[in-house]
C-alpha cells in the first residue's frame, strides 16, 4: 500500500516535474518564435515601406502624365473653341457689313425711286396737260379736215376702217401663213423620214409602154404571105384580133397598132405562130387567134394569182385575181399598171408597218387601188369609184374600199389606210421615168399653170418650170407687197389644188425685188 502510494506520488512527482519543464521549454520555444516573428515583422514592414514609397513615387509620376495629357487635351479644346469663335464672329461681321451695305443700296434705291416718281408725276402732268391741248388740236383740226374733204368724222371713220379691215386681212394671211409653214416643218419631219425610208427600199426600173408593137420577121417575103391574096389574110387577122395591122417600106418589120395592150399581145403572138408554121389562111388565123387569145387568159389568171402570192395576200375573189392579171396588158401615162400596183402595195405595207397599221389590209388595198382601170364594159364611173364598186361587189372589207375609191378624193376618207394609198399612188407615179405624158397634154398643162398665175393681180410673168413640179412667179414690187406676196403664193396653191389635175405636187415660189439702178458718167 505505502509502496503503491509512493508510485503514485512518484508518477505525480514525475509528472510535475515533466509538466514544468515542458512548460519552461514551451516558454522558451514561443520567446524565440516571438522574438523571429518580431524581426520578421519589422522587416517585411520595411520592405512595406520601402515598396509603399516606390508605389507612391510610381503614382505621382503617373498622375503628373496624366495631369500634363489632360491638360494639353484641354487646351486644344480650348483654342478649338476659340478658333470657332473667331470663325463665328467674323461671319457675323462680314453678315453684318454685308447687311449694311445693301441697306444703304436700298435706301439709296429708295431715294431714287422717290426721285423718278416725283419726275414721273410731274411728267404726267405735263402729258396731260398736253393731252388735253393735243385733244382740242385733234377737234380743230377735224373740223378743218371736215371743211376740207367735205367728208364728215363717222365717213372718214369707215373708210379707216376700211382701209384697216385690208391691213389686217394682209397681216392675218401672213399669220396663218407663218403658221402653216410651221406646222408643215413640225409634221413634215417623221413623215419625210417615214416616205423616204419606204421609197429607198422599194426601187424597179421602169419602161414605158407604147401603143404599138413591132413584129420582126426574117424577110420581107413574108409580107406578101402575110397580107394574102387581094389582101384576104391581112383582114381576117385584123378582124380576129381587132387590132390595126400596118404593112409598110420598113424594112423586116410589120407594125401592130392598138390602144387594147391585150388585143395586141394576142396579134402579135399569133402573128408569129402563123409565120413559123407557114400555113396562113384565113380559116388558120381565126383558129390560132382563138388558141392564142385562150392562152392568154390563162396567162391571165396565172399573173395574178403569181402576184398575189408574191405579196402574201390571201382570200382574194378569182375576178380580183384575173383583173390583177389583165393589169400586165394596161398601161397608165406609159407606165405598166400592174408594175405600179405592186410597187404601191409594197409601199403600202412598208409606210403601213412603220405607223402601226394593219400590213396585210394596206398591201391588199394597194394592190388594188388601180382595177377600175381595166373594165371589161365601157363606163362613166372614174376609176376609183368603179374599183370600189368592183371591191364591194366582191366582198373586199370597207376600209379596203374606201382606200380605192378615196385615192382620187372622190369620195371622203374613212380609214387611215385611205391617206397612206394616196400618198404611196403618187409616190409611184410621180418618180422621174415612171409616166410618160402626152406632149400637147403636158404643153397644155404649163400654159394653165401659168394662166392661173397671171389670173391674179400685180403678176408680171410667170414661168412653169422643172416639169410643171414648180411654178415660178415674178410680181410688180409696187403693186405687190412682201406680205401681199405671201398672201398670192398661198392662194394661187390653193387655186392649183382645186382646178388642176397633175401628178406628184407643184412648188409656188413667188418673187419680188426691187431694183435701183443708176449709170456714173
Amino acid at each position: 500500500m505505502d509502496t503503491v502510494i509512493f508510485i503514485i506520488i512518484s508518477v505525480i512527482a514525475g509528472a510535475g516535474i515533466g509538466f514544468a519543464i515542458a512548460k519552461y521549454l514551451e516558454k522558451n520555444n514561443a520567446s524565440s518564435i516571438l522574438k523571429n516573428a518580431q524581426n520578421e515583422s519589422k522587416t517585411i514592414l520595411k520592405d512595406a515601406r520601402v515598396e509603399g514609397e516606390s508605389i507612391k513615387k510610381e503614382k505621382i509620376l503617373q498622375a503628373k502624365e496624366k495631369f500634363i495629357e489632360l491638360k494639353a487635351e484641354h487646351e486644344q479644346v480650348i483654342l478649338s473653341r476659340d478658333k470657332k469663335i473667331a470663325e463665328v464672329e467674323k461671319r457675323t461681321r462680314d453678315k453684318e457689313s454685308q447687311i449694311s451695305s445693301e441697306l444703304s443700296k436700298a435706301k439709296k434705291a429708295a431715294e431714287e425711286s422717290e426721285k423718278k416718281i416725283s419726275e414721273y408725276e410731274t411728267k404726267l402732268e405735263a402729258v396731260e396737260t398736253k393731252a388735253e391741248e393735243v385733244e382740242k388740236m385733234h377737234k380743230i383740226q377735224v373740223e378743218k379736215l371736215e371743211l376740207i374733204a367735205g367728208l364728215s368724222a363717222e365717213e372718214a371713220k369707215n373708210q379707216l376702217v376700211e382701209s384697216l379691215k385690208a391691213e389686217a386681212k394682209t397681216s392675218a394671211m401672213s399669220h396663218i401663213q407663218d403658221t402653216i409653214e410651221e406646222a408643215k416643218m413640225q409634221a413634215q419631219q417623221e413623215a419625210k423620214k417615214i416616205i423616204i425610208n419606204t421609197i429607198q427600199r422599194v426601187g424597179t426600173e421602169e419602161a414605158i409602154e407604147n401603143c404599138v408593137s413591132v413584129f420582126n420577121i426574117e424577110s420581107d417575103d413574108v409580107k406578101g404571105r402575110i397580107i394574102g391574096r387581094e389582101g384576104r389574110n391581112i383582114r381576117a387577122l385584123e378582124a380576129a384580133t381587132g387590132v390595126e395591122i400596118i404593112v409598110d417600106d420598113t424594112p423586116e418589120a410589120i407594125i401592130l397598132s392598138c390602144f387594147d395592150p391585150v388585143r395586141r399581145e394576142i396579134a402579135r403572138l399569133a402573128l408569129h405562130r402563123l409565120v413559123t408554121d407557114g400555113r396562113i389562111h384565113p380559116a388558120r388565123i381565126e383558129e390560132v387567134v382563138a388558141k392564142t387569145a385562150k392562152q392568154i387568159d390563162e396567162e391571165i389568171i396565172e399573173t395574178g394569182k403569181r402576184t398575189v402570192i408574191d405579196l402574201g395576200i390571201h382570200g382574194l375573189h378569182p375576178e380580183l385575181i384575173k383583173t390583177i392579171g389583165r393589169m400586165k396588158y394596161r398601161s397608165s401615162y406609159g407606165q405598166n399598171l400592174l408594175h405600179h400596183s405592186r410597187e404601191v402595195a409594197k409601199l403600202c405595207g412598208i409606210m403601213a408597218a412603220e405607223l402601226g397599221l394593219n400590213v396585210k389590209l394596206a398591201k391588199r388595198a394597194g394592190l388594188l387601188h388601180d382595177i377600175g382601170k381595166v373594165p371589161d364594159t365601157e363606163s362613166d364611173l372614174p376609176h376609183a369609184l368603179l374599183g370600189m364598186q368592183w371591191a364591194e361587189k366582191y366582198g373586199e372589207k370597207p376600209e379596203v374600199c374606201n382606200a380605192i375609191g378615196a385615192h382620187h378624193d372622190e369620195i371622203e376618207m374613212t380609214s387611215l389606210i385611205s391617206p397612206i394609198i394616196q400618198v404611196c399612188d403618187a409616190i409611184s407615179g410621180a418618180r422621174p421615168g415612171a409616166r410618160r405624158q402626152v406632149l400637147d397634154s403636158y404643153i397644155q398643162r404649163l400654159k394653165d399653170l401659168e394662166g392661173i398665175a397671171h389670173g391674179f393681180g400685180g403678176v408680171k410673168n410667170a414661168y412653169a418650170i422643172q416639169a410643171g413640179r414648180e411654178l415660178r412667179v415674178i410680181v410688180d414690187c409696187e403693186k405687190v407687197t412682201d406680205e401681199m406676196a405671201a398672201n398670192l403664193s398661198f392662194e394661187i396653191s390653193q387655186k392649183i389644188q382645186t382646178e388642176m389635175t397633175y401628178p406628184g405636187q407643184v412648188k409656188i415660189t413667188v418673187i419680188r425685188e426691187t431694183r435701183a439702178v443708176n449709170i456714173a458718167k
